[in-house]
């Protein structure tokens, strides 16, 4: 039955946010869906064989829409906010500064005008157009992407740290006119224009006049070298102000409309220019509306790229239900500081972040020597042990020590108001999780999406304390899973279904733009989006990935591996390390590994091995350290255990390594900018090191065992 008043969206809202009851399915096969080689749809266990959900309100069609209801019920709430650099004191401020609902509506629906309006200066005047968004997080870029929405246009997302080929790919590929960036990139795009063809228009989010001599301010000295390039530049307020002076009123996308164009940030070729239609940003946000348990008591901190997905949708997840949204400084280095500061009652993050907070949590707690480590290892012991109990019983919390232990771990990260953490981009380790859930005692959800399924798909229900898993179906779209036989993967396998993760539903996107084979090969003629990655499903219909169709390893002995699951596992086993590279030749045998060490964990372990002192900060001992013969032996020993411990095969244990100190950045090409691994680069980054390592492992071997 369709919905149509709002006290039917009510209705439907209350039963998507009600918890299934304990130990029920919560992603339920739909009856007669099956086809050869594929399981049923499953779907979330409110909706059924009912219509999927599109929207949460009947008049909520665009990311324009959002923020209009949003601005209407909560005009005065705090919504923006910002940490200010203070000049005098050079320093960042102990606050944040905010805009409420109301300016930011008024703000954006200017700039949006102002975009029209100057696009229209240069003659450039189609229907409906990209614009090009570059910049770190910060309340600006909200304010470009919803005006540009205002006016049915739509924003072509710059990673901040993207190199400038693949940026000069986006902007003629996306066929952009003009840039909104930040100040620092403005110099970049001026050099890389004369490639840059289209773009005529550069908008900088930052001021470019603050009292100076007219001759003498930057936007005086900018627009002097632009012109030699058929640029022009504007300031974010010049460009509001333009529009509020043009009277140009909103021009509402439908749910056909172009949102965004998110180019993926490939591990290997091009980035793919992702099509996001309104339809599918409002269907994701309404999913994610139904399981982030938020509110406009909430507190959210951005910090997650905004040229991601996943970033986006969080925001405006906090914006469709009038949260206020703070923005961290720019330094991820600083965000527990900012988190301090804010106080946010959510965190929302990628398994790499966790990781470093279960280290730095372990060192500090369980691994500490004294009454302090002896009450940390009883206080995770006995939630653990809790943890385990029947559905329904099992919990994370605990009346006396979440009173005398557990706001001292929150706070010491800046957590104390945390209620709510999603992981997702990535597997997460099951230990990590399972460890934080105890250490932290709030909800603490694995999930699933990608960046063509605006980062939604499935997520763990409350009160389900597994792990290993990535949850049940969201209520917004439909998964199944399809053989693979040439790996094994089947249908039919015994005790659950495994196979090719597909989705389906109004979520998924459009096409990849200007690129119809990709888009072929991965939209089939029924419309379900083949993701790639290897799932199993269980009776209660929660979908583990197990592998990923694209990333294994073939050994010389045939063995199939995959090298995420097992990096995943060494990397939330042990805090001496926080980042793994793990590879495997087609011609050997065995496995080889590069990993980052994380210095303030590896530096007493290296010293009691050589028994003499090297701390965090001396660089370079710690890296003649890290390879010598006697430490990486107890290294490789420190593997070994965590191998057993998680019944690793022998071929799947890693026999050599080669540590170093960040030896993967963006800046060195071996990560995209949302820190997954591409592994082609770095395996050609560090060839060398691999050969060499395999030269160890020969030298190793008995002789006779290379007799005939």
């Amino acid at each position: 039955m369709a919905l149509q008043t709002q006290k039917d969206y009510d209705i439907q809202y209350k039963k998507l946010t009600t918890v299934p009851p304990p130990g029920r399915p919560y992603g339920v096969p739909v009856a007669g869906t099956e086809r050869p080689n594929r399981t049923a749809a499953y779907r979330h266990w409110a909706v059924g064989d009912g219509p999927l959900v599109t929207s949460l309100e009947p008049d909520i069609n665009s990311t324009h829409d959002i923020l209009n209801r949003s601005a209407r019920k909560w005009p005065n709430s705090k919504c923006l906010g910002t940490r200010h650099w203070n000049q005098a004191t050079q320093q960042w401020e102990d606050k944040y500064d905010w805009i409420t609902y109301a300016d930011f509506d008024v703000r954006r629906k200017n700039f949006g005008a102002g975009l029209v309006e100057i696009h229209k200066g240069i003659g450039y005047a189609p229907e409906k157009y990209g614009v090009g968004l570059w910049s770190q997080n910060r309340a600006e870029w909200q304010i470009a992407d919803f005006g540009a929405a205002s006016q049915s246009l739509y924003s072509v997302s710059l990673y901040e740290t993207l190199g400038p080929d693949t940026t000069e790919y986006i902007i003629n590929h996306a066929e952009v006119a003009c840039v909104v960036c930040s100040l620092p990139h403005i110099p970049v795009l001026l050099k890389m224009s004369p490639r840059l063809p289209g773009l005529k228009l550069i908008v900088s989010l930052d001021p470019l006049e603050q009292g100076e001599l007219a001759s003498h301010t930057k936007a005086s000295v900018l627009n002097e070298i632009a012109s030699h390039h058929g640029i022009q530049i504007f300031s974010m307020a010049q460009v509001e102000e333009i529009g509020a002076k043009s009277g140009r009123a909103p021009q509402p996308p439908t749910r056909e409309d172009i949102c965004t164009i998110n180019y993926t940030s490939g591990t290997t070729g091009n980035p793919k220019g992702v099509l996001i239609t309104h339809g599918n940003a409002v269907s994701a946000i309404a999913g994610g509306r139904t399981n982030g348990n938020v509110s406009p008591k909430d507190v959210h901190m951005s910090y997650l790229p905004l040229a991601h997905i996943y970033g986006r949708l969080i925001d405006q997840i906090a914006v469709a239900e009038g949260a206020a949204l703070g923005f961290f400084r720019g330094d991820i280095l600083g965000l527990v500081d900012d988190m301090k500061i804010l106080k946010p009652t959510g965190f929302i993050s990628v398994p790499r972040l966790f990781n470093r907070f279960n280290s730095a949590i372990r060192t500090a707690t369980i691994e500490a020597d004294g009454v302090r480590g002896a009450l940390s290892r009883r206080v995770i012991d006995t939630k653990k042990a809790n943890m385990r109990l029947p559905p329904g019983k099992a919990s994370n919390t605990h009346f006396l020590y979440d009173r005398i232990w557990t706001p001292k771990v929150k706070a010491a990260v800046g957590m104390d108001k945390v209620h709510s953490m999603v992981s997702g981009s990535a597997q997460l380790d099951p230990d990590v999780q399972q460890f934080l859930r105890a250490a932290f005692a709030n909800h603490f959800a694995q999930g699933f999406g990608m960046t063509e399924t605006y980062a939604v798909g499935s997520i763990q229900a409350r009160g389900d304390f597994t792990t290993g898993n990535i949850g049940g179906p969201m209520c917004c779209v439909e998964l199944c899973l399809e053989s693979v036989p040439e790996f094994d993967y089947t249908v039919d396998d015994k005790p659950n279904p495994r196979g090719e993760l597909l989705l389906r539903g109004p979520v998924i996107f459009r096409e990849y733009y200007k690129n119809d084979e990709e888009t072929r090969k991965t939209l089939d003629a029924d419309g379900w989006f083949h993701s790639g990655d290897i799932c199993e499903v269980d009776k209660m219909g929660r979908f583990k990935i197990i592998d990923r169709k694209k990333n294994v390893l073939k050994l010389a002995q045939g063995e199939y591996i995959s090298p995420e699951r097992i990096e995943n596992v060494y990397m939330g086993s042990t805090s001496l390390v926080n980042a793994a590279f793990v590879h495997g030749d087609g011609t050997q045998s065995s496995l080889v590994a590069i990993f980052g060490i994380d210095v303030e964990s590896f530096a007493p372990f290296a010293s009691k091995i050589l028994q003499e002192t090297i701390t965090p900060n001396q660089v370079a001992d710690l890296r003649v350290a890290a390879n010598n013969p006697k430490v990486k032996a107890k290294f490789l020993k420190v593997l070994d255990d965590i191998g057993k411990k998680h019944k690793f095969n022998s071929f799947e244990r890693v026999r050599n390594v080669h540590l170093d100190i960040d030896p993967f950045t963006i800046d060195n090409g071996i990560f995209t900018p949302t820190l997954k691994l591409k592994r082609p680069q770095a395996a050609k980054a560090y060839r060398e090191h691999i050969d060499r390592m395999y030269e160890e492992l020969a030298a190793q071997e008995p002789i006779g065992k290379n007799k005939l």
